[in-house]
């Protein structure tokens, strides 16, 4: 069985990093995409923004997750 507080973590880590790959997909598709000099709109800039904070958190909040999912299996 897994303890609530695994899923909230499990939820909010894929949410947060769903969050950052639909912002880079946009970022490379719909907002013009990117160049040397980087995104051709301000659509584009946000996008990255968002891109580059919620990827990493989103990775970190799921690997916490899933070593505490593990750690609760072996219990």
């Amino acid at each position: 069985m897994m303890q609530p507080d695994t899923r909230k973590l499990l939820t909010t880590g894929s949410a947060i990093f769903l969050t950052g790959a639909l912002a880079a997909l946009l970022l490379l598709t719909a907002f013009g995409g990117v160049t040397a000099q980087g995104p051709h709109s301000n659509s584009g800039w946000l996008s990255l923004m968002v891109a580059m904070g919620c990827l990493p958190t989103g990775i970190l909040t799921l690997a916490l997750g899933l070593a505490k999912l593990f750690g609760d299996r072996r219990r």
